[in-house]
């Protein structure tokens, strides 16, 4: 039996505390994985940014990106050593980079999900390009925003076409303040959404390969008491935790997302999903606490099965077969969903996936309830909240965060 050795590399900015923990988890796990007669080993590191050759191997097999949705640099080497080296990484860069909130509700619009009602409208001002005159004069209908917002019916929700974190998203509950808030907004393209209100649950569904896990979503409260620490099974019954798996890794499959979560709000029993494009979703202690044990895992099972593996990466996204099942007339929305659902589940190789990690990673779950137990787990928490607290305040959030993740570790899920 031959020794082969794969390699993971971490491609990060501001991350701190969950490469500190996968880093550490994987040390202790050892790995030394019989795969088609050789005895693998896993090795993980962080990738740098510097010049490159575009000839120039890329070493790694898989890479955990967290910085293609913003940092070209990095998004144009990956790009390079997919098309070059055959790479796999987490997640499609191409798709990333032209795949906005606009084109997701756009399509999940066609597949039929009840996404709400939205309309793009045009910004308020423009860059003074040569021409630009010439194009709004011949082209540019004057239009009555009040229209617009009368046909959506308040409330309604103004918010950048492409996303950007929040930034410049607001609750528009009249006229008056539709107007304002679109004087304001300057040279952004600008949706407008209805908003599904009275809602009952906000969900936030998050997955990592086919791996999925529902936390109920607190918007209004502080960062670090949004996600709540409810078990699922007090907020969703078991069909709408179904249906919300099937919502989501449709949607990851669909544009090939390895890592990615989607947002949804229950309203008169039909769960709307409003927030979907988050190919690099929150990954910090300092908000998902309770459930971060969870991502670190997901993150190693995922990853250290596709390097080992070595899984092919899809360069290409393949709507045909979700549109196939769009097509078929009559068929109920849940049918066709379950149906969206068998293609990412096929796409993700889940079964093999399961069999995977029940052969070779049977005791990732005992070596990390281990690890989130010592000293090295509490200094990478630690660590997060000095990069994000003032000073008096470190300890506090350092024990409040410290406490959850024990709280997990008492848990049944951890224990099972």
């Amino acid at each position: 039996m031959a020794d082969a050795t794969r390699r993971i590399g971490l491609s990060l900015g501001a991350d701190i505390c969950w490469p500190l923990c996968y880093e550490q988890i994987l040390k202790r796990l050892d790995l030394a994985i019989d795969w088609q007669g050789d005895r693998v080993r896993v090795e993980v590191d962080r990738v740098t940014i510097e010049p490159f050759d575009l000839r120039q191997p890329c070493t790694y097999d898989v890479v955990l990106d967290r910085l293609t949705h913003w940092y070209s640099t990095s998004r144009e080497w990956i790009k390079k050593a997919v098309i070059m080296d055959g790479l796999y990484v987490l997640n499609n860069p191409w798709s990333v980079q032209s795949m906005e909130k606009h084109s997701t509700y756009c399509a999940m619009m066609h597949l039929g999900m009840p996404i709400p009602s939205t309309w793009m409208v045009p910004p308020k001002s423009y860059e003074p390009l040569p021409d630009l005159k010439p194009t709004l004069t011949s082209y540019a209908k004057l239009f009555d925003l009040g229209q617009v917002g009368s046909a959506l019916g308040y409330p309604i929700f103004m918010k950048p076409y492409d996303g950007g974190g929040w930034k410049g998203v607001s609750r528009i509950p009249d006229e008056g303040t539709l107007r304002e808030r679109y004087e304001e907004s300057g040279k952004l393209v600008m949706h407008l959404q209805s908003a599904v209100e009275p809602f009952d649950r906000f969900v936030r569904c998050i997955a990592f390969g086919p791996q999925t896990r529902l936390m109920r979503y607190e918007p209004g409260a502080p960062l670090h008491d949004r996600y709540t620490v409810d078990a699922q099974e007090s907020f969703v019954a078991p069909d709408e935790a179904a249906l919300l798996r099937d919502t989501t890794l449709t949607i990851n499959a669909f544009f090939g997302w390895d890592f990615n979560s989607c947002e949804a709000l229950r309203k008169d029993g039909v769960w709307h999903p409003i927030d979907f494009a988050n190919p690099c979703p929150d990954s910090q202690v300092t908000s998902l606490h309770y459930h971060f044990p969870w991502l670190v895992k997901a993150k190693i099972r995922w990853s250290v099965f596709c390097a080992v593996t070595k899984r092919p990466f899809r360069k290409n996204l393949d709507w045909s077969p979700f549109y196939e099942i769009a097509r078929e007339p009559g068929v109920p929305y849940r049918e066709r969903l379950r149906a969206y659902a068998r293609i990412a589940e096929e796409r993700f190789d889940t079964a093999r996936f399961e069999e995977f990690c029940a052969r070779h990673l049977g005791n990732l779950d005992e070596i990390a309830h281990e690890f989130f137990g010592t000293p090295a787990a509490r200094e990478a928490v630690q660590k997060k909240v000095l990069a994000l607290y003032p000073a008096h305040e470190v300890e506090t959030f350092t024990e409040l965060f410290w406490r959850r993740i024990q709280a997990w570790r008492d848990s049944a899920e951890a224990r099972s």
